[in-house]
């Protein structure tokens, strides 16, 4: 039993340190990982063609200021108000320049 404390005091240890050395920021770290997500609704790379708009090059800040009010609620949606509660201000500014440089 003895034995064991000191290993697993060491496992505690190394995971705090590991932990500790993780960049803040997106969970991703990728713009273009992070706008896959937009895929399924918005085609690939942003480029629907059928009901839904397509993104593609459509202006940083249009896309920054729409999905903060889907967000917070005073952009009316039937999924985008749920999926854009779970990004950061971080998040939704990559995801929106990811989109904007895309051609149509």
């Amino acid at each position: 039993m003895f034995r064991l404390f000191p290993f697993a005091l060491g496992m505690v240890v190394a995971a705090s340190a590991m932990a500790a050395d993780k960049p803040a920021g997106p969970v991703s770290g990728s713009p273009a990982a992070l706008a896959s997500n937009c895929y399924n609704c918005h085609g690939t790379d942003g480029k629907a063609t059928e009901a839904i708009p397509p993104l593609a090059g459509l202006s940083k800040d249009y896309l920054v200021t729409a999905l903060k009010e889907y967000r917070d609620g005073s952009r009316d949606a039937t999924i985008m108000h749920q999926l854009a509660k779970g990004y950061t201000e971080d998040e939704i500014s990559l995801i929106s320049d990811y989109f904007s440089q895309q051609k149509q």
